[in-house]
C-alpha cells in the first residue's frame, strides 16, 4: 500500500505554507485557480487522503479509538476488548470496533478507512494472513503519516509502535513444565495456530522444557499445524501413541483435545493430563471434566493497551519512546490435570 503524503510534505515539495496547501485543498477563496489546481494535482499524485472530520482545525482530536481485532468468536479477544471499552470510558474516549477476519486486505482497509480523520489512534492484533505473509507494510504506513497504534498479542516485531504481549514462551515451558512434575513422560504438543507469532513463541517455550528435563523430541506425537480441522483430523493418530500429556496451544485446540480423547476412552486426568492455553468459558465452566489452562489475562491486556494509546495522544512532548509491556499468564488448575 502506498503511504500517504501528510500537508506539512506536500507543503515543502511545492515550496509554499502548510496553511497554503490546506487552504487549496479546501477551495478557499484566497488562493489562485491556478495554484489550486496546482496543489490538488499534487496531493492525488502522493495519495493524500484528506482528514473528513475537520481538514482546517489545528489538533483536532476526534476521541475515538479504532480497535481492530482478528476473531470476534475467541473469547481472548472479547476479553481484550471489554478491557480497552473500560479504560476509554473513564478516559473519555468512544471506541469503534472492526474485525480483519484474518485478512491483511481488510484489514490494510479498515486502517485506511479509519485514519482519514475518523479516529485518533488504534489498537490492533494483527491478522494471520499479515503474519503468515510478513506483510506489515499497511501498518508502517499509517504510523509514519502521524497515527499511533498499539499493537497486542500477536504483534509484528519489524514495526516500531507500543506493544502489549504476554510471555507466551515462559508461559508455554512453564505449562510443559507442570506436566513434568506430575509425572508425564510423554507428552503431545497440539498447535492449529502454527502460523501466529504467539504459536511458534509456545511450541519454542514447550521444546525448551525438554530439553531442560533431557527428554527426547518424539515427532509422532507433536502436531504442529495452521488449521483447526486439519488438526482435528490428525489428533487421533497422535492419540496412538503412548501419551501421559496433552500441550495444547490454542482453546480450541485443548477443547478438541479433551473430546476426541474421551471419546477414544482415555480416562481425563487419570490416564491423561490436558493443559490448554487461553482462559475462555468454553473451557473452564462447560466442559466435564473442565480444563486446566493458562489465563492470558485479557481484560488487564486491553487496559494496559488502552492505557499506552491514550497516554501517547495526550502527551504533550514530540518523541515519546515506544514501549512494550509483557503481562504475566496464570495457571489455573482445574479437572483435567493430576494434583501434585
Amino acid at each position: 500500500m502506498k503511504a500517504k503524503a501528510t500537508l506539512k510534505q506536500i507543503a515543502k515539495e511545492l515550496n509554499v505554507s502548510v496553511s497554503t496547501v490546506s487552504k487549496a485543498l479546501n477551495d478557499s477563496p484566497e488562493i489562485s485557480d491556478l495554484t489550486k489546481i496546482k496543489i490538488k494535482e499534487y496531493a492525488k499524485l502522493k495519495n493524500y487522503k484528506p482528514n473528513v472530520i475537520g481538514l482546517n482545525l489545528k489538533n483536532r482530536k476526534t476521541k475515538t479509538i479504532g480497535v481492530i481485532i482478528p476473531n470476534i468468536l475467541n473469547s481472548f479477544f472479547a476479553k481484550v476488548f471489554s478491557g480497552i471499552e473500560k479504560i476509554a470510558d473513564e478516559k473519555g474516549y468512544n471506541v469503534i470496533m472492526c474485525i480483519s477476519n484474518e485478512s491483511a486486505e481488510k484489514e490494510a482497509h479498515t486502517l485506511e478507512m479509519l485514519s482519514n480523520g475518523t479516529i485518533d489512534g488504534f489498537i490492533v492484533s494483527v491478522s494471520e494472513e499479515a503474519q503468515k505473509n510478513q506483510d506489515y507494510e499497511h501498518f508502517s504506513a499509517i504510523i509514519n503519516d502521524g497515527t499511533p497504534i498499539v499493537m497486542f498479542d500477536r504483534i509484528a516485531e519489524d514495526v516500531d509502535c507500543d506493544k502489549v504481549i504476554v510471555d507466551d514462551f515462559d508461559s508455554a515451558l512453564n505449562s510443559t513444565q507442570h506436566l513434568i512434575d506430575l509425572g508425564c513422560k510423554n507428552i503431545a504438543l497440539l498447535s492449529s495456530i502454527d502460523n501466529l507469532s504467539v504459536g511458534k513463541l509456545r511450541a519454542e517455550g514447550y521444546l525448551k522444557a525438554l530439553e531442560n528435563n533431557s527428554i527426547s523430541v518424539n515427532n509422532d506425537i507433536i502436531l504442529r499445524t495452521d488449521s483447526e480441522d486439519d488438526l482435528k483430523d490428525k489428533i487421533e493418530r497422535v492419540l496412538e501413541n503412548k501419551i501421559d500429556g496433552i500441550f495444547a496451544l490454542d482453546e480450541n485446540d485443548s477443547v478438541a483435545a479433551l473430546r476426541i480423547a474421551l471419546r477414544k476412552g482415555f480416562k481425563v486426568p487419570e490416564d491423561i493430563s490436558i493443559i490448554g492455553f487461553a482462559d475462555g468459558i468454553l473451557a473452564s465452566r462447560r466442559l466435564s471434566p473442565s480444563l486446566t489452562t493458562v489465563s492470558q489475562h485479557g481484560i488487564e491486556i486491553g487496559e494496559v493497551a488502552a492505557k499506552l494509546l491514550i497516554d501517547r495522544l495526550e502527551s504533550k512532548e514530540e518523541h515519546v519512546p515506544y514501549e512494550t509491556v509483557v503481562i504475566k499468564t496464570k495457571l489455573k488448575e482445574r479437572e483435567s490435570t493430576r494434583k501434585l
